[in-house]
């Protein structure tokens, strides 16, 4: 960033001034389903083994554990740590165990993390979601279970839905992190500190533009649904003419070394690029949204 010029960015909405009020657990099915004639049980597993991330020529980048089996999300698992699908459902969705998982090719490994289930098994958990298998998924490569009763669905690099459009701003569960925002493909948004939110002035030059791209402005009903307030966005106009969304009036930025949703190879960067946190403080740009460790 050596002789970098701080180019001034015009503000639609004013900022700055006074500040303004992420134990072994074998899958099985029960004999009672077996023998009923339900979907036949997949081989036991005591490990997921080596967790990755395949290409579905249909759902795009899809998680798949040390066999290439087909790792599902649940849209009922809403609260952080607990799984909604016991008993009988757990026949059909057997939990991915999480003893002896580690995280490969196009998976970030500190997504990865456990829960403890009723039984005191261990369940693999992805970005704090836990992960689950498919009864009818008999085969690497399958993916029978995606779309089951508009809950189930293959797992994204980063817990999100496979296959399923992402919404313009999105929010990413990291369990170092916290809380961080995501544009509509699935990518870490991150804010630069040699940036000033005001007057509006950016310090990412042509040749940092090569390896960090603005954002593209969000809508205030794009906001609510991330749960943020509206009143964190400032949407400006470059020099160059083209529209940035800014949180707290700090540039939004993504990194062109994330290569999978989840990726936060930008954290850190220099010691000068951060996450963009979702929990902001609205005041102006005086408080930097900036997620660290």
């Amino acid at each position: 960033m050596a002789g970098t010029a701080l180019l001034v960015l015009t503000s639609v909405t004013a900022c700055g001034g006074p500040t303004e009020a992420k134990g072994t657990a074998a899958t099985q099915q029960s004999s009672a389903t077996a023998a009923s004639g339900g979907p036949s049980a997949p081989t036991v597993t005591t490990s997921a083994g080596s967790v990755s991330v395949r290409t579905d020529t249909t759902l795009g980048a899809v998680v798949v554990d040390g066999r290439g089996m087909t790792a599902y999300v649940f849209a009922k698992d809403t609260t952080p740590g607990t799984s909604s699908c016991e008993g009988a459902c757990a026949a059909q969705w057997p939990p991915v165990p999480a003893t002896g998982a580690r995280a490969a090719k196009g998976l970030d490994p500190e997504l990865l993390g456990s829960l403890t289930r009723a039984d005191g098994s261990k369940q693999l958990t992805l970005a704090g979601k836990p992960l689950y298998y498919y009864a009818k998924d008999t085969k690497p490569g399958d993916t029978n279970g995606q779309g089951v009763k508009g809950t189930w669905y293959a797992s994204a690099p980063d817990g999100w839905k496979a296959g399923v459009k992402r919404p313009a701003l999105g929010v990413l569960n990291d369990p170092k992190l916290g809380k961080v925002l995501q544009d509509k493909d699935g990518r870490t948004l991150y804010l630069f500190t040699k940036d000033r939110p005001w007057p509006m002035k950016t310090a990412c030059d042509a040749a940092c533009l090569q390896k960090w791209t603005p954002t593209a402005p969000v809508t205030a009903a794009d906001a609510k649904a991330a749960g943020l307030d509206p009143e964190s966005l400032f949407t400006f106009t470059t020099p160059n003419g083209t529209r940035q969304e800014a949180f707290n009036c700090w540039p939004a930025y993504t990194f062109k070394g994330d290569s999978q949703p989840g990726d936060t190879n930008g954290q850190n960067v220099g010691g000068v690029w951060f996450a963009v946190k979702q929990d902001i403080t609205i005041d102006r740009g005086r408080t930097v949204p900036a997620a660290k460790e």
